[in-house]
């Protein structure tokens, strides 16, 4: 409930707020960064995929991009497909290697089913997206499949229902900005190459096409670094002696957030890190992550220290081993705003764009060092790009665009090293004659009418704030009301595991709309007999479209692997996950919120 004098400081707060911007003060927003994503997998477990993918690479291929991810806000969802919806996991935040281990057991646990659709996998990926996306983060699904279908006709299938809901799913994803990157699988020479290609191509993504399943972890490697602008770096490429091998490993810079090497192999190798100092450094540890599969060996190095490490690798005598590297940073290019307002043909337009990090310029002149900037120019008038060369002043990059026509210009910077590049948004640069004198967008020009008469704000800002006053008080008196009835947001996916047999059910998602004030997680259960304790687990809702939970049960509930008292009641946030491990069973429930 919120009290009265809070509700009054509110309303003050945004009297004077809207007092600020009345009056003109000018204030600055914090870009969005892209470096963190929201990636739905999408994989066909047809029967038709038997053939392109004997050995489920694609499984340990998906298991590679997790463990990639770092564990700071990305989240990730599974989705594996027939003709109908085999598998399904929302949108998890990862947060911790214990969710990642979570989403790759569940990956570990698909299997095959007779038909496939491939309009249902995508359908299904765009509308988790739609739940679960974060907006502060890139969208991205990827689709690995054969491009084929194969439909239950006695169920009513048929192929012009398919390719009107792929239409409508691809159309979706393009208008959301929801790139789809699509895999083709091509082992038995049936890939259906044409709409695997058209599903990137319209939504901006990109197409892969592989004959053998080996391949799909340094593909997903590739879409995991172009999706974050980052580049794969080869480090080396040799044949096991089955003795000790040194690999050097550079650090180029000071802001490397995470160091992801990659070994592939088919066999088992062993390891040894030493950093620029020559000093041994365990594997695992605080800042050393290790993951393993039976396709590849993951090494994360957090926050590495600049300088020449050295990685020794032990294999099985004869076997290829492939080592590669995606480093991480928390960058963004930035162009500083031109000083002009009007344009035209002939005119100079200096330019400059510098790294930033956190809001604050970064000065680093080892990150400089090795990096290229380039001037991108679209003539919107004729559609075309060309480029220009910047000039590398170790602290940003600078140059000049000369405009050669009363055209409109779209410029954009891009900076550039071997292992990862950044864009500038675009900036619109308009000297085309229908324009007069041309602008730059986002900067409106302001008529001479309106300086020969001063516009009343006092007048304004003072009325605004006794109307706001007066709507303290109805909101107040609406506030006491709606307690008494206030409803949930969104949805709860919900899977139950069998710790015995290590057996998950398909997800239940229930929506929450259809209760008030309370419901208990047995009720979400159907009310099942084994599931009884559960009767006494309790979802309130909370502020901001939160949830409360209270455990009044014997249950033990997890959230990232730590044990919480919930006795008192505990917030539950958009795309939260949770582990409640029953007593009377020896199993356990999953509960996933999602807004």
């Amino acid at each position: 409930m919120i009290r009265f004098s809070v509700l009054c400081r509110y309303v003050v707060c945004t009297a004077l707020l809207l007092v600020f911007v009345l009056t003109g003060t000018q204030m600055s927003f914090a870009q969005t960064s892209a470096s963190n994503m929201d990636a739905v997998l999408v994989v066909d477990v047809s029967n038709s995929m038997t053939q392109s993918d004997k050995n489920k690479v694609s499984n340990e291929a998906m298991k590679m991009f997790v463990d990639m991810t770092s564990t700071r806000k990305n989240k990730i969802g599974i989705i594996s497909y027939t003709d109908k919806i085999e598998r399904e996991k929302a949108l998890i935040e990862v947060n911790s290697e214990q969710d990642k281990n979570d989403i790759k057991s569940f990956i570990d646990s698909l299997q095959k089913g007779a038909y496939t659709d491939i309009s249902v996998g995508v359908t299904e990926a765009v509308k988790i997206l739609d739940a679960g996306h974060d907006p502060a983060n890139a969208p991205i699904i990827v689709l690995l499949a054969d491009g084929n279908n194969y439909l239950n006709e006695a169920a009513g299938g048929s192929q012009a229902q398919s390719d009107k809901r792929l239409q409508d799913a691809v159309k979706a994803a393009q208008s959301k900005g929801y790139p789809i990157y699509t895999i083709g699988l091509n082992a038995d020479g049936q890939l259906n190459r044409t709409t695997l290609q058209q599903i990137a191509t319209q939504t901006k993504g990109k197409f892969f096409e592989t004959s053998t399943a080996d391949k799909l972890p340094a593909i997903l490697s590739e879409i995991f670094a172009n999706h974050l602008k980052l580049k794969v770096v080869p480090i080396k490429s040799f044949t096991s002696n089955g003795q000790i091998q040194e690999v050097p490993i550079n650090i180029p810079n000071a802001n490397v957030l995470e160091a992801n090497i990659s070994i592939m192999s088919q066999k088992s190798v062993e390891l040894k890190l030493f950093d620029p100092a020559g000093k041994e450094v365990a594997i695992p540890s605080n800042d050393v992550r290790l993951s393993r599969s039976s396709a590849y060996t993951m090494l994360k190095l957090i926050k590495p220290q600049q300088g020449d490490w050295s990685l020794q690798v032990k294999g099985v005598p004869k076997e290829k081993i492939d080592i590669n590297m995606i480093y991480n940073y928390d960058l963004q290019l930035e162009m500083e705003p031109l000083k002009n307002q009007s344009f035209q043909a002939g005119d100079v337009v200096p330019v400059k764009a510098a790294l930033v990090s956190n809001g604050q310029k970064v000065n680093s002149p080892d990150l400089y060092k090795q990096m290229k900037g380039t001037l991108i120019i679209t003539d919107k008038t004729d559609q075309k790009t060309s480029e220009a060369p910047l000039t590398n002043t170790g602290s940003g990059f600078e140059g000049s665009f000369k405009i050669p026509a009363d055209h409109a210009y779209e410029l954009k910077i891009k900076a550039e090293d071997a292992s990862f590049y950044r864009e500038t948004p675009p900036l619109l640069v308009d000297a085309s004659s229908a324009a007069g004198a041309g602008t730059t967008s986002g900067q409106p020009t302001t008529g001479a009418d309106a300086a020969e008469k001063p516009f009343p704000w006092l007048m304004v800002a003072g009325g605004a704030v006794l109307l706001l006053i007066v709507a303290a008080g109805a909101l107040y008196a609406l506030s006491l009301y709606r307690k008494a009835n206030k409803g949930f947001a969104g949805q709860v996916a919900i899977e139950i595991v069998d710790e015995d047999t290590g057996d998950k059910s398909n997800p239940q998602y229930k929506k929450l709309s259809s209760f008030k004030g309370k419901v208990r997680l047995h009720q979400l259960l159907q009310l099942a007999p084994e599931f009884q304790e559960t009767d006494k687990v309790i979802l309130l809702p909370g502020k901001n479209d939160t949830l409360i939970i209270e455990n009044r049960s014997s249950c033990r509930i997890e959230k990232a692997g730590r044990v919480l008292d919930m006795s008192q009641g505990k917030e539950l946030k958009k795309n939260d996950r949770i582990k409640i491990s029953l007593t009377s069973v020896n199993k356990s429930v999953f509960v996933d919120y999602i807004v």
